[in-house]
């Protein structure tokens, strides 16, 4: 090996590439995402510390009363130990791991993707990046439905940081912010805005914050001071499908 190709490699010319092929595109939270990372040996032997997957998506931020997006990693996985790639050869290492139940939903702006990175000795990381797109789980969809049923519309969706009393493991939330366009809260409330924390038993706590619309002047004073805006959670279960829009409404009805 050249001196000349050694530094061409470290600085990432002719060096290894990676190629990460996953099983599928679609997934749900929870369920495992299998795949494939190809790796192709550039001009010169490599050594390779490891090779990882980082789950990231991005986050809303707020500093100094103005918003700003930051990329977040959701989890990071090793697939291998140390191993050397020579010139031109290829390898196919398979993998698998569990999507976390706290990923995002592919909702609004909320994007999720992987990148698959190698840890090169004396080189540059070649990295790849393949998006995810994250979709309910049947608990999740009923809610959806439910609040569907009860003349909500989803307005917007975003993960954004989170207060401490309300952070995980993550420094985010993803919220759904919906809006009364018919049904019983039409008139009655301004918005709707629901938060997931799922658990890894099948169970998940809904956070919903009932936003009332204003009436007469302390009404008005109520929601200068942001006194009309009531927070409370509850918790289902597969078991509680059939009934989840009872619950639900019970539950928006009893702070609208």
């Amino acid at each position: 090996m050249s001196f000349f190709n050694k530094v061409f490699a470290s600085v990432g010319i002719g060096s290894a590439a990676v190629d990460t092929k996953l099983q599928k595109d679609t997934y749900m939270p929870g369920e495992t995402v299998n795949g494939v990372v190809e790796i192709k040996g550039g001009k010169v032997e490599q050594q390779v510390d490891e090779i990882y997957l980082t789950l990231n998506t991005t986050y809303l931020k707020e500093s100094d009363d103005k918003k700003y997006t930051v990329t977040a990693s959701i989890d990071r996985f090793r697939l291998t130990t140390p191993f050397t790639v020579r010139p031109n050869e290829q390898k196919d290492i398979p993998f698998s791991f569990q999507l976390p139940f706290d990923t995002p939903l592919s909702i609004g702006r909320s994007k999720i993707w992987v990148t698959t990175g190698l840890d090169i000795k004396g080189g540059v990381d070649p990295s790849d990046k393949d998006y995810l797109k994250v979709v309910p789980n049947q608990l999740m969809s009923a809610v959806f439905k439910a609040i569907d049923n009860l003349g909500f519309r989803i307005r917007e969706a975003d993960c954004e940081e989170a207060p401490r009393r309300l952070r995980g493991r993550l420094p985010f939330v993803q919220e759904f912010e919906f809006v009364p366009t018919s049904g019983l809260f039409r008139g009655r409330l301004d918005e709707l805005e629901v938060v997931f924390f799922p658990s890894g038993n099948g169970s998940l706590d809904i956070m919903f914050q009932v936003d009332r619309r204003a009436r007469g002047l302390a009404g008005l004073f109520s929601e200068a001071m942001g006194a009309d805006e009531t927070n409370v959670r509850l918790s289902v279960s597969n078991a509680d499908i059939p009934n989840l829009q009872q619950k639900i409404q019970s539950v928006i009805q009893r702070y609208a």
